[in-house]
């Protein structure tokens, strides 16, 4: 084990870090953003759009990822619509987390009472007033371990993305045995980046949920 590639190769693995953690982030909030529109169309049974959020679920999760990103960047220029490296992963990582967010709040929304729901629209409550007010508070804190989970999910399958030529943690470690042949200190280096951003993803994950028991919107 070659200590001075380790320190000499470490600023590497942090900038695609960095760049990981920065597409987990919006990868995860547009994919939140998308499961909780999907969810919601489907729960209440609107037209059209109920349909088309269970044609997407199901298309997205029995796709694989690398398959998507092929498409968007492989696929795409050759009906003359090209995109960056980092456009296709977002988008890929958008389109898949989506799918998985939208079963999670799918479990939540359907864990709220009947008798809830009634009794809100009894009150004279509306459908957006009973969703804000009744259903996602208790959908959330119910769905919520899922969802952290999906989150862990998404941040590792960033790293499929290096197949569209974005930099990240798994471009850089092949790039390194690629020149060097030092595979022991790419991977080592490698899986310490990946501990290093799980660790407190899940942690800070665990917090948000314990908050939400106590607030008392799990029981």
């Amino acid at each position: 084990m070659d200590a001075a590639f380790i320190i000499k190769y470490t600023p590497l693995y942090i900038e695609a870090l960095l760049l990981v953690l920065k597409l987990c982030f919006w990868g995860s909030l547009l994919s939140l953003a998308a499961g909780l529109f999907c969810a919601l169309a489907r729960y209440f049974r609107v037209p059209v759009l109920g349909r088309l959020a269970g044609a997407y679920i199901e298309f997205s999760r029995n796709t694989p990822l690398m398959i998507q990103l092929f498409f968007l960047y492989f696929g795409l220029p050759q009906v003359g619509l090209k995109l960056d490296s980092w456009t296709c992963a977002l988008i890929g990582l958008t389109f898949l987390g989506g799918s998985y967010m939208a079963e999670s709040f799918r479990g939540g929304l359907e864990a709220v009472g009947r008798g809830q729901i009634e009794g809100g629209l009894s009150i004279g409550l509306s459908r957006s007033q009973l969703a804000r007010y009744v259903i996602l508070p208790q959908a959330l804190a119910v769905g919520a371990p899922s969802l952290g989970a999906n989150v862990i999910f998404l941040l590792k399958e960033t790293s499929v993305v290096s197949i569209v030529a974005l930099p990240d943690l798994m471009f850089v470690a092949k790039d390194l045995i690629g020149m060097y042949y030092r595979t022991n200190e790419a991977l080592l280096m490698l899986v310490g980046a990946y501990l290093i951003a799980l660790l407190p993803v899940s942690i800070l994950l665990r917090v948000l949920e314990r908050r939400l028991r106590f607030a008392g919107f799990g029981r």
